[in-house]
């Protein structure tokens, strides 16, 4: 016993301070891709999401990356286009809309254009933050959903509830039984065996409630999509409070992302720049 506290003194406190203070990935860490405008940007083929679009109009070629669709894999970056993307190092993308997940800019031309945030869109969900976070903001009791993932997003999950990330220490626990949930987060696409089960978890939940979609495959449907097996992101059978971009998030990202849920931090605007 005396050795052990000898050992945990040594050790000292190994839990991040995160989101009190600013958390560093590590070096060999992705963030979302950042589009330089003005440049040749990649063509939609190079992605294997296909978060990457593209248009042409007056202003002449637009290129989209759609970071609910994205993986981070880093393929929009390389030779011949290392010079037009870099991968990025923010990982606190979590957004309220997948409108707020797409960013736009000109190819050869330094302007950056994106889609004109909705105001009413933003006072609605400023409304439910605010009352969500009324009710739930200082103890939260989620229940995990695994819809057809193929566990990394849970894994980063489970991640919080250890000593370095210490998710409980913010008043959020996870809960095996959705009547006693304030929300569900989902990981993974919904698969056509599981989507039943995702209904009648999300019924049985009482209001108000949050729906919270972890990662790729969950925000969009990912690499796997839509087809005859799986229905896609989840805001095709619930509606999605916040989305949660990664492949999979950070354990910070998805902590960040259930805060903004909450109404404890603002949702992040992505910058529209290259």
């Amino acid at each position: 016993m005396l050795q052990i506290l000898i050992n945990a003194l040594r050790t000292g406190v190994v839990t991040v301070r995160y989101p009190a203070a600013q958390s560093v990935p590590p070096d060999r860490f992705r963030g979302s891709p950042v589009l330089r405008a003005g440049s040749h940007l990649p063509p939609p083929s190079v992605c294997p999401a296909g978060a990457i679009s593209e248009h042409f109009d007056a202003a002449g070629r637009r290129a989209g990356l759609d970071l609910a669709r994205c993986i981070f894999c880093g393929r929009c970056a390389e030779d011949p286009w290392a010079d037009a993307v870099s991968m990025g190092r923010d990982f606190e993308l979590a957004a309220h809309s997948r409108d707020d997940l797409r960013i736009e800019v000109v190819a050869d031309d330094p302007a950056v254009t994106a889609p004109a945030p909705s105001r009413d869109r933003d006072a609605e969900a400023a409304r439910i933050s605010s009352e969500i976070h009324n009710v739930l903001g200082r103890s939260l009791h989620l229940r995990h959903l695994d819809a057809g993932s193929c566990n990394a997003c849970d894994w980063e999950l489970a991640a919080l509830l250890n000593p370095v990330y210490d998710v409980r220490r913010l008043g959020i626990d996870f809960v095996a039984s959705p009547r006693h949930a304030d929300g569900v987060v989902v990981t993974g696409p919904v698969t056509r065996n599981l989507e039943t089960a995702v209904h009648r978890t999300f019924e049985a939940i009482p209001d108000p409630r949050v729906v919270i979609a972890v990662g790729a495959c969950a925000a969009s449907g990912g690499i796997v999509g839509e087809g005859y097996a799986s229905a896609g992101g989840v805001d095709r059978v619930l509606p999605v409070d916040v989305y949660i971009p990664g492949c999979p998030p950070r354990p910070e990202g998805i902590l960040f992302g259930i805060l903004v849920a909450i109404g404890r931090l603002d949702a992040r605007r992505r910058p529209r720049e290259g």
